[in-house]
């Protein structure tokens, strides 16, 4: 299994709900936050996507909340890739809190999209491996 890329995030105020918890729509920012980290470290800056009229595509997300997570607390984000056969892949996140306790799942299909003909591309890992100075950050 591909080691998980993650990035350190703190729980902002203004991010937080009437009940004082993260609002649900944030978590979603915090999964996207570190997707594009992960490319970054990667060596994939958004201007190399769209140089190459590609764009990421999210096709489903599943979110499993856990535990709370309250301003000032401190998690990390992880992202793992997993590859199949076909346009798609899998993209596995966990928010985790700095005692190791989970407080969110976030579950996810993607693809990359041509951006002239609309389209999914036949193999995104193969248009990943190639871009990337990194590759095994996306497990390949």
């Amino acid at each position: 299994m591909t080691e998980a890329f993650s990035v350190p995030v703190t729980v902002r105020g203004y991010e937080t709900d009437v009940q004082g918890h993260l609002n649900q729509a944030v978590y979603l920012q915090y999964a996207e936050h570190a997707r594009w980290s992960l490319l970054k470290a990667a060596g994939i800056e958004q201007n190399d996507l769209v140089d190459k009229g590609i764009g990421p595509v999210v096709l489903e997300t599943t979110i499993r909340y856990r535990r709370e997570l309250l301003a000032g607390d401190e998690v990390t984000v992880d992202c793992v890739f997993h590859w199949g056969e076909g346009r798609t892949f899998r993209i596995e996140q966990t928010i985790r809190k700095a005692d190791g306790t989970v407080s969110a799942e976030v579950s996810g299909v993607g693809g990359l999209l041509d951006l002239k003909v609309r389209k999914l591309v036949a193999e995104p890992q193969e248009f990943f491996r190639t871009l990337a100075d990194r590759p095994e950050l996306f497990g390949l």
